[in-house]
């Protein structure tokens, strides 16, 4: 298992690229980041490659799979991500599901995201990109949301039936949502293709909060995960010194 610096969250304290040298300086070999058509690729390719940076994670679509009409948006950002992604030679896609549709039965919109997620699949596949659905908390960060559970997630995931489907389990959004993670996540670790990472409460660094992370981080290495682990959390303090202290934590 590897971690990864997730340089939305971490080092605003900077501009975005000086980011990446905050994460190169603390000792990570990797970062992820959310939405590429607002980036400057060009200097973004310069600075990861200047730095021998890996790019764990990127988001490839974002709120399209509840609604069936925008399946074909869906794919289409499917396609144009995994372009950028083969640039950075990035394996890992982030999808989102959308706001729950108000008037239209879950059960209808869990079909519309099975449905979605089999149209992209073999494009994904193809490619030799895993993407992976990220359930998020709907009590503190994202109201409305879809996807809370990380039980339908899996489900979710099983009905797909793609090896280039995975789930992203987010622990702190779980955590808040439904804890018990590490058993969650043991349960179905053939599911997970990535993890991120913050404490609970207040989205901060491991050790910040009520999350024993060396032991959780620990336990689910040792039962075989070997992805990328993307740190997304919002420094309480210098970003250079948290994220320095988080690698001797965790």
């Amino acid at each position: 298992m590897q971690l990864s610096v997730c340089v939305e969250m971490i080092g605003r304290e900077v501009p975005f690229l000086e980011r990446i040298d905050l994460a190169a300086k603390a000792g990570y070999q990797a970062i992820e980041f959310w939405q590429w058509r607002n980036k400057d690729l060009n200097a973004l390719a310069d600075k990861v490659a200047g730095l021998q940076m890996a790019v764990a994670a990127m988001v490839g679509s974002s709120g399209k799979l509840v609604d069936a009409s925008l399946h074909q948006e869906l794919v289409d950002d499917i396609g144009a991500a995994i372009e950028v992604a083969e640039r950075f030679s990035c394996r890992t896609l982030i999808v989102t599901t959308g706001n729950e549709i108000p008037g239209t039965a879950r059960a209808v919109q869990h079909e519309n995201i099975v449905a979605g997620l089999r149209q992209a699949a073999p494009l994904a596949g193809k490619a030799g990109v895993t993407l992976v659905l990220e359930p998020l908390n709907v009590l503190v960060n994202h109201n409305g949301y879809y996807l809370y559970s990380s039980a339908e997630g899996f489900e979710i995931i099983r009905e797909v039936a793609s090896p280039a489907v995975r789930l992203l389990f987010d622990i702190y959004h779980q955590q808040v949502s439904e804890g018990n993670v590490t058993a969650n996540m043991l349960a179905n670790l053939d599911l997970i293709g990535h993890l991120h990472i913050a404490d609970v409460p207040g989205r901060h660094e491991p050790g910040s909060g009520e999350l024993n992370y060396r032991n959780i981080l620990r336990t689910v290495k040792s039962a075989g995960y070997d992805k990328y682990a993307g740190l997304e959390f919002l420094p309480t303090g210098d970003s250079l010194q948290v994220l320095r202290a988080v690698r001797e934590l965790i």
